[in-house]
């Protein structure tokens, strides 16, 4: 599950770079006053999202599968400690 949060932060931060330098080149438009930061991490967070998605799936089902896994021992530990006695 750690794996793939720093995969996601990876590829937003990557995200983060790439908008960044189009809006100072003048690629990207930049926004309006004083919102230019909440613009740029805006606009790497809409693009980080499908891309992550697509690139990451694999990942993502490594993370679901630990997580199923470490639910079921909790539930088994859980019925184990109600069926004994006080």
């Amino acid at each position: 599950m750690l794996r793939y949060t720093l995969m996601r932060l990876g590829i937003f931060v990557g995200c983060l770079a790439v908008v960044w330098g189009g809006v100072y080149a003048g690629l990207l438009p930049s926004a309006v006053g004083d919102s230019n930061g909440v613009w740029i991490i805006l606009l790497a967070l809409v693009l980080s999202a499908p891309i992550s998605f697509v690139v990451l799936r694999g990942e993502r089902d490594r993370a679901s599968v630990q997580i199923v896994e470490r639910m079921e021992r909790a539930k088994v530990n859980l019925e184990l400690n109600r069926s004994q006695e006080d």
